[in-house]
């Protein structure tokens, strides 16, 4: 099993991730912030990832640096369980549908990190969730992992639809990148030798 369990603790947050790539889709989630909640858990849901986080934020303040420092320990909990990358398919894209919304995603685990972030959300908030919000976890994501990530957003106006598309997709394409290829079970995807 690739399994990761990450403790991150800063003046601003104090985060428990545990993370089974090989996992059946359950979650256990409790972000103190909801709307982060519902995402994280169709995530672990449809890339099939076992996901169990708590965080304690200074929410008070605002939703900024627990959403910001779960992405961080979410990557951090990837590279961890993707050791050296031996076997793994590397690549994954999909395209989601949600509703009104269509949404791209594609997932290079190259090592090299870099977030191509191109959804346009029509509003400010939802419900009290600033969506702003979703390109610093998806960033933060992006650079502990050491990943290639491209959301793109192809058709939407329901800024719901928008952000959860793009949670479904990237877990798809996660999900895809990071199964073992059994033929190439011990080799590194790269003509380099190392990811």
């Amino acid at each position: 099993m690739r399994e990761a369990e990450i403790i991150r603790k800063t003046a601003e947050t104090d985060i428990a991730l545990k993370l089974n790539l090989d996992g059946a889709g359950k979650s256990d989630i409790e972000t103190g912030v909801g709307f982060l909640d519902h995402m994280l858990t169709l995530f672990a849901k449809h890339g099939r990832f076992d996901l169990d986080i708590r965080c304690q934020g200074d929410t008070n303040v605002d939703d900024h640096h627990t959403v910001e420092d779960i992405g961080i320990a979410l990557g951090d909990a990837f590279a961890k369980a993707l050791g050296d990358k031996k076997g793994i398919s590397r690549y994954g894209s999909a395209i989601i549908p949600m509703d009104e919304s269509l949404i791209l995603t594609a997932v290079d685990f190259s090592g090299r990190c870099y977030l191509g972030f191109a959804l346009d959300i029509p509003t400010a908030k939802v419900g009290t969730f600033d969506t702003e919000l979703v390109e610093e976890f998806w960033m933060g994501f992006a650079r502990s992992a050491a990943c290639n990530l491209h959301i793109r957003k192809i058709a939407g106006t329901n800024s719901h639809h928008i952000i959860e598309g793009a949670f479904k997709s990237a877990a798809r394409s996660m999900r895809e990148a990071v199964r073992i290829e059994e033929d190439f079970a011990d080799e590194i995807p790269s003509t380099k030798g190392v990811l």
